[in-house]
């Protein structure tokens, strides 16, 4: 019993130790990434706690090398666009200018049932209230009432240097445009940390320095 009681301690404290490494997060916040390798981490964990015969370190050693492969998953996603669409996915709009997407809807196997369900879960009991809804990677959706604006959010135009086409496409824009914007602002395309545009022609870029944000308001092409 003794021999238990101290596995499980370990463990316990191993567990927490390798959620804390991957983030604070709340369970339905985790990237379809992240929620693979906390369930294998808790089966793994479980194993030398049930056959006391199984040495401690056969449930250590792949805790910490699936722990340490998320990290270092995470850490390349963050320079990689492409493999942190591939891993996570993006979003998607599900309804634009109070428009429902069927599209996306087949795309996301989202039934009529489901979007109200998630709508319910922001206090939207009636569709014609919603100007634009969104569902994340994480599966959940942020929605934007026609009571707040009747223009739709600005979307994120340039992530960590590079743009990100999709967010052109719905709002209208290419690389040209941005270009001019970038230029208006002193600003190099390189040294954009983030850059969103909505289609006001509002824009909002911060550079990788951290310096105080460039803000500008109704730009006409």
């Amino acid at each position: 019993m003794c021999v238990v009681l101290i596995r499980s301690l370990l463990l316990y404290l191993l567990v927490i130790f390798a959620v804390r490494l991957m983030g604070k997060r709340q369970l339905g916040e985790l990237q379809p990434s992240e929620l693979v390798i906390t369930i294998l981490v808790s089966n793994i964990a479980t194993l030398p706690l049930e056959d006391v015969d199984i040495p401690i370190v056969v449930g250590v050693t792949p805790i910490f090398a699936l722990v340490c492969y998320e990290v270092i998953v995470s850490w390349v996603s963050l320079k990689s666009q492409k493999l942190r669409k591939l891993m996570s996915g993006s979003p998607k709009i599900i309804i634009k200018d109070g428009k429902i997407d069927p599209q996306v809807m087949r795309d996301l196997r989202f039934s009529v049932d489901d979007l109200m369900m998630s709508l319910r879960g922001k206090d939207i009991f009636d569709l014609s209230e919603v100007q634009y809804a969104i569902v994340e990677t994480t599966g959940s959706i942020s929605v934007m009432t026609n009571e707040t604006t009747n223009c739709d959010p600005p979307q994120v135009v340039v992530s960590d240097g590079k743009i990100v086409v999709p967010a052109l496409k719905n709002l209208g824009l290419n690389e040209g445009k941005i270009g001019r914007v970038l230029k208006k602002a002193s600003a190099k395309m390189s040294e954009v940390l983030i850059m969103t545009a909505d289609t006001e022609g509002n824009f909002y870029i911060a550079d990788k320095s951290g310096a105080k944000p460039i803000i500008i308001n109704n730009y006409k092409f």
